[in-house]
């Protein structure tokens, strides 16, 4: 199984500021990591929540049981040090997502507190970051 956790705003997806984040919803995104994970023959369960708290929480339930992580931490990434603190906790991959380019955007955007604790980081190819970090996170759990 990989978790597929994402934090504030990301089920507006296809509402929220097209012409940055694209068209695609968010059913579209969970759809694209499900069929993706079918493909390498991993379960992948999609979650999106605006809670810190409950992000933090899935991070816990991931580390306790060995689960790989795809996260993208939307607005959390630059102040979260609660979601940092978890993801150190880690007991098996994590790979941190941007749909966008963070470093290519606001000056406040390109500092990430949970880059130093993810496994990699992968940003800036919209949605197919997704199918990429999942590929990796296959790749090091020794599948496709």
């Amino acid at each position: 199984m990989i978790l597929v956790l994402n934090g504030p705003n990301l089920r507006r997806l296809g509402t929220r500021e097209p012409d940055v984040y694209g068209a695609e919803t968010f059913e579209d995104l969970a759809e694209l990591c499900r069929a993706t994970g079918r493909e390498l023959g991993e379960h992948v369960e999609v979650r999106q929540t605006d809670d810190e708290a409950e992000l933090v929480g899935w991070l816990h339930e991931a580390a306790d049981g060995r689960i790989p992580v795809v996260l993208n931490p939307a607005a959390f990434t630059h102040y979260s040090y609660a979601l940092r603190d978890a993801i150190a906790q880690r007991t098996a991959p994590l790979v941190e997502v941007h749909i966008t380019n963070p470093a290519a955007r606001e000056e406040f955007r390109h500092t990430s507190v949970v880059a130093g604790v993810a496994t990699g980081t992968i940003a800036g190819f919209g949605l197919r970051s997704y199918v990429l970090a999942l590929h990796a996170i296959a790749e090091m759990n020794g599948g496709s």
